[in-house]
């Protein structure tokens, strides 16, 4: 068995796992393997992935792991993988090793544009949010509801990174966590809803919390206790491949600024 860590930049796939008639990473993950000779006829053996990131969530440390012959490096991997998924590291493990099961902590950074915010009310919000709680009213299913939550938050220019780590987490609650948390911080809600949002009681829906957007989400780390080593070569491909969607991105911003910059503002009341 190996297992292989995978990045992607995720706003062009459906999320992770495969569904039909859309574009997924896990799609793409398989479609390489089918080219570079794999017969398998529905998943490789032994695969499982760490997690099931959802519709544009971006990975650096995905990981899956299945029983591949010894020459699939993360090179030959990648080799056939487009620009905006790449393998770059790997590792043999047990046969008995499981990427969701197995898995110690996984770590998400949530990159949100927001204004500045009161430190001392980031730090409240924190210490309420961090620890063991029932996460049922920002969860988006029912199991699995209940995690020992760390979180931590720092100002990037005009984002705030928000780090959260548990050993796992039920759907959108990373997504739903950073939109109380932009409420809170920003002032949209006080916070006495925080310690609301961790009661035993459901929120009525017109109280719930929605998720953030996903495009700001990316799942950074997973611990295991195997360790990966990072192939030279696959990685320095990823780094210059998303060197340049970086910069692509970078003129997209620029050319969008001189848009919102040349159109007028409203002078007053058009009605």
């Amino acid at each position: 068995m190996r297992a292989y860590r995978v990045a992607y930049d995720g706003r062009a796939y459906h999320g992770f796992q495969r569904q039909p008639d859309v574009a997924t990473v896990e799609d793409t993950l398989f479609d390489a393997l089918g080219t570079l000779g794999l017969d398998f006829a529905d998943v490789p053996p032994g695969w499982a992935a760490a997690g099931r990131t959802d519709a544009g969530v971006s990975a650096l440390a995905q990981t899956v792991a299945f029983d591949a012959p010894d020459w699939l490096s993360p090179r030959a991997f990648s080799a056939h993988l487009p620009e905006d998924v790449h393998a770059w590291a790997s590792g043999t493990v047990p046969e008995t090793f499981h990427a969701t099961h197995d898995a110690r902590c996984r770590e998400y950074t949530y990159f949100l544009p927001a204004p500045e915010a009161d430190p001392e009310r980031i730090a409240a919000i924190e210490r309420r949010l961090a620890g063991e709680h029932d996460f049922h009213n920002l969860a988006a299913e029912d199991r699995g509801t209940v995690r020992d939550l760390a979180i931590e938050s720092r100002r990037e220019g005009q984002f705030r990174r928000i780090v959260v780590r548990a050993d796992g987490f039920p759907r959108q609650l990373v997504r739903r966590l950073v939109a109380l948390y932009d409420e809170v911080a920003h002032g949209a809600a006080d916070l006495a809803f925080v310690d609301r949002v961790l009661d035993a009681e459901p929120l009525p829906g017109p109280q719930g919390v929605g998720p953030a957007p996903a495009v700001g989400l990316v799942l950074t780390d997973v611990a295991y206790d195997q360790a990966f080593a990072v192939d030279q070569q696959a990685a320095q491909w990823a780094r210059e491949a998303l060197a340049d969607r970086r910069q692509r991105d970078q003129v997209r911003a620029a050319v969008g600024g001189e848009l919102l910059a040349g159109v007028p503002e409203p002078a007053g009341d058009n009605a």
